[in-house]
């Protein structure tokens, strides 16, 4: 996940003269109040329950409640009944002794031991465990426990990395960085994490306030929340206290009926708290800082991934595992106004509606649930929403992730471009040429040819020789998604053309931090001289003093 490493950003801010192309423009924290008051202790969620047991209550059994567990009879999913699994030559054994839940399986070192299981870490589709090593260090077996029903093939141990071989020394094997909890698991699993590196000594003291995601991992710090719901009015009124303000403001709500038979905001968005909050867990991305609390701008402490090579297709659809938020960035819905928990119950979890009655909440179901429009039985496979909109990829071998991009089924890119095809994925034994064919000649929906940001994407990865003009073409396009336009800054990296400068220069001075981060991307091994003409502002002074402007 540590695509951009620290170092990197930090030592670009510098050179940019101290000025730093994500710092430039960054937007204030909501309070302003001295820092006595600012620094408000997290209560832990007793005290959150005592007045909001409806949420208590769905928040109780979810993802987030059994994200990492004591290992016990209560949360170990596991066969630990002598259990065998062999992998790669190495025969491990899972079972019970004295209370204890053991593994026999190879160490660093390629000899076997007896490991304890500390904590189980997540619950379904998959579970894994976690082993103390010297040092502070916890690491995640790579052999898993499948958690599904046995009729779909769960119920069984298996190896993550089954297909090849993964060995003592390798950085993928299970006592290797890889699978290191304290750096790459343990701040989206935890409450108020702090990684507690030390690195003159090698190890870490890592904290947190409570072992799965609770309420204040999404709420922040309640101790000023508390104080205000016991009379003390000198807080905060519109945020009560709290340090993430999730509040809509100015309310809003969706009207539905007009003649696209999709509903709309009464109020345009403007801000993304709430997405910003759930990003930093659901969003492949680096960390700039450790124990970054939430309701700060994404950008202040983490760098998400754009649409690299390996990670999304050119057209933006998931490759690796990225989770959901840079497909949703990508998406109509987020032009529209929509946010994660129109569609998920924030406390449970789980989706407001099953099947295709989630999207008829705001999808006219006369105009989108028909045969007409997904050209399918009723109630087909095919007739899902889902099917043709968010298609799933698995990782870790068990787990679905749909993509969130709800994209349009465009079969004609699939040859261009090499990306997958939503409706082969389905029909076999067809060609893109064939789904593009049928859509074609259906009335009232999309037409083949129409433009894509995934063309200058692709030819950006490729080199083509009209690659700068198809990038900068892009990169200026205010109505594709940002996150696309801001890989299209990154893909001008070494481009000498005037229209990739003039695209950089754009870029760094725009006022949405990802097109800044675009830049940062596309120079951050230029030369230093290069990088400050670029990276100051029009408006400000340059190192030596002379303004831009």
């Amino acid at each position: 996940m540590a695509r951009y490493p620290t170092v990197t950003l930090t030592l670009l801010i510098a050179a940019a003269g101290g000025l730093g192309l994500l710092a430039y423009g960054h937007r204030p924290a909501r309070d302003h109040r001295p820092a006595a008051e600012t620094a408000p202790a997290f209560v832990g969620r007793e005290a959150c329950a005592r007045c909001h047991t409806d949420e208590a209550r769905l928040w109780t059994g979810s993802h987030h409640d059994l994200a990492m567990q004591v290992a016990d009879d209560q949360s170990v999913r596991g066969a630990f009944d002598g259990s065998l699994f062999t992998y790669d030559g190495v025969t491990s054994r899972f079972y019970r002794r004295d209370g204890k839940y053991l593994v026999w399986t190879d160490g660093p070192d390629g000899a076997m031991h007896e490991y304890e299981v500390a904590y189980t870490f997540g619950v379904d589709p998959l579970q894994q465990y976690l082993i103390a090593f010297p040092g502070g260090r916890y690491q995640a077996l790579d052999i898993a426990w499948d958690a599904r029903p046995a009729t779909r093939g769960g119920q069984r141990w298996y190896h993550l990395h089954a297909d090849e071989h993964v060995g003592p020394g390798d950085v993928l094997h299970w006592t290797g960085a890889a699978l290191n909890w304290n750096d790459r698991c343990a701040r989206c699993h935890s409450t108020n994490l702090r990684k507690g590196y030390r690195p003159e000594e090698d190890r870490y003291e890592t904290t947190w306030s409570e072992l799965d995601v609770s309420c204040e991992a999404c709420h922040g710090p309640g101790s000023a929340h508390v104080a205000w719901a016991r009379g003390d009015r000198t807080r905060d009124v519109i945020g009560k206290g709290l340090t993430v303000d999730l509040v809509d403001r100015p309310s809003a709500a969706w009207v539905s009926g007009g003649p696209a038979g999709i509903a709309h905001r009464s109020v345009q968005r403007t801000a993304h708290a709430e997405i910003e909050t759930c990003a930093p867990c659901h969003a492949r991305r680096a960390e700039l800082s450790d124990g970054a609390l939430p309701g700060r701008p994404l950008l202040d402490d983490y760098v998400p991934a754009l649409l690299e090579d390996g990670l999304y297709f050119p057209d933006g659809q998931i490759q690796d595992e990225v989770y959901e938020y840079g497909s949703f960035l990508q998406s109509r819905m987020y032009r529209a106004g929509v946010t994660c928990s129109d569609c998920h119950d924030p406390h449970s979890l789980r989706v407001r509606a099953d099947g295709n009655a989630l999207c008829t909440r705001c999808h006219a179901p006369e105009r989108f649930d028909s045969v007409e429009h997904h050209f399918h039985p009723a109630d087909s496979g095919g007739a899902r929403c889902v099917a043709c909109h968010m298609p799933a990829r698995k990782y870790m071998d068990v787990h679905e992730r749909r993509d969130h991009g709800f994209r349009v089924p465009r079969p004609e890119l699939a040859t261009k471009l090499g990306t997958p095809d939503v409706c082969t994925g389905c029909h076999v034994e067809r060609t893109p040429a064939w789904a593009a064919d049928v859509i074609a000649h259906r009335p009232g929906v999309h037409r083949p040819g129409m433009p894509h940001y995934g063309a200058a994407i692709w030819s950006g990865r490729q080199g083509a020789t009209d690659a700068a003009r198809a990038l900068a073409d892009l990169a200026r396009d205010a109505d594709a998604p940002t996150l696309a336009r801001a890989t299209a800054v990154a893909l001008l990296r070494g481009e000498p053309a005037p229209v990739a400068r003039e695209a950089l220069r754009r870029a760094a001075d725009a006022p949405d931090p990802l097109l800044r981060l675009g830049a940062m991307r596309a120079i951050e091994d230029g030369d230093p001289r290069e990088v400050v003409a670029i990276g100051t502002p029009p408006s400000s002074p340059t190192p030596t003093g002379r303004s831009r402007m």
